[in-house]
């Protein structure tokens, strides 16, 4: 029997934890296993920290375990190259590692195939491409940076069973129940960067926090073409906000980096937006409202997933979740259902691009 996909599917499972906490880093997932055992592993840690390889083979070094002979399986290509941390493949031949599964190559040019070849050269039996879509899906943002310059990005919305985002009057606290809200907020944990649009910066106030115990605060992004965002705004407290404009005058006034960019139709062009999150190492990004920052990024064709979180009330008036005329149904955004779960009384309906 194969046994191959069940050990990349643990791999798997174990990048899921580096998710939003490893930028500019992908969240990689490694197990080293002996005699059809797993007896470590490891996942990537911040930036500057060890990767997964390395920290599977610390913790088996912490235990005891004999790496000699073992075989690791990897969601990606081992690095090369010395950068923050030294080479992965070093760490691998020192550990006496025979065999390394991959789940995909690596896309960054330092790596690209040269750490699979260092590996191959010294002997060990290398084997490429077990689960590699999940595995590709798992770090699209990281790949998508290096192969195109644009980040992966998520498109969440909480709505009512018409579509509605907040009442006729401006009522949006709250439409979806507690257990809705805080698996929202970990959504922010697993993202690089918040998105939101000037909009919801006037009338919410929002801090743009993670409200989970353990989260991590992804990084404030407001898109305010005009320069709007009031100086005493609350997403402006932790000094890490990136203010996209196409405003000529900035404010000195503001405890952001403000960044112009060129407008495109009544805004900023989101995809110059996305191209320098990208450069910063933001490669995960969660677009979180209103209704026209929705529509920008669906009109600019660049929407990977959509989280929609639906409660059963009807509104019967009041905005969507996406502002503006409506599309031909010809032309119209095409996604795919990945899933649906029932959570608390509401349901989370996640979306893939078609």
């Amino acid at each position: 029997m194969n046994y191959d996909p069940r050990f990349m599917g643990l791999a798997l499972d174990l990048a899921r934890r580096a998710l939003g906490r490893t930028a500019p880093n992908p969240p990689v997932g490694a197990v080293i296993v002996q005699n059809g055992s797993v007896v470590a592993e490891g996942w990537t840690q911040p930036p500057g920290q060890a990767h997964a390889e390395p920290h599977a083979l610390s913790a088996a070094e912490r235990a005891g375990v004999d790496t000699r002979g073992a075989t690791m399986y990897v969601t990606l290509e081992p690095c090369c190259h010395h950068g923050r941390t030294a080479p992965c493949t070093d760490a691998i031949l020192r550990a006496g590692i025979a065999r390394v599964v991959v789940g995909t190559v690596d896309p960054f040019p330092l790596v690209a195939g040269k750490g699979i070849a260092q590996l191959l050269a010294a002997g060990l039996q290398v084997d490429v491409g077990v689960r590699e879509a999940e595995c590709r899906r798992l770090m699209l943002g990281f790949i998508r940076a290096h192969t195109e310059g644009l980040p992966e990005l998520t498109l969440k919305a909480a709505i009512t069973l018409d579509g509605r985002i907040a009442s006729a009057s401006g009522e949006a606290r709250w439409i979806t129940g507690p257990a809705a809200r805080e698996l929202s907020h970990r959504l922010r944990d697993q993202h690089d960067a918040l998105v939101v649009g000037v909009s919801t910066v006037i009338a919410d106030d929002p801090e743009l926090t993670t409200r989970i115990p353990g989260g991590r605060d992804a990084v404030p992004v407001v898109l305010d073409s005009t320069l709007r965002t009031p100086p005493g705004a609350a997403v402006l407290r932790r000094g890490t906000t990136l203010i996209y404009t196409s405003f000529e005058a900035v404010d000195p006034g503001l405890n952001a980096t403000v960044v112009r960019v060129p407008r495109a139709g009544l805004g900023v062009d989101v995809r110059a937006v996305l191209r320098d999150l990208a450069s910063r190492g933001l490669h995960r990004v969660l677009v979180d409202g209103g209704a026209h920052v929705h529509r920008s990024f669906l009109d600019a064709g660049v929407v990977d997933r959509i989280e929609l979180f639906v409660n059963a009330r009807v509104l019967a008036g009041g905005p969507g979740f996406v502002a503006g005329e409506g599309y031909a149904l010809a032309h119209a955004p095409a996604f795919r259902f990945d899933h649906v779960e029932r959570v608390g009384d509401d349901l989370r309906l996640g979306l893939e691009r078609g």
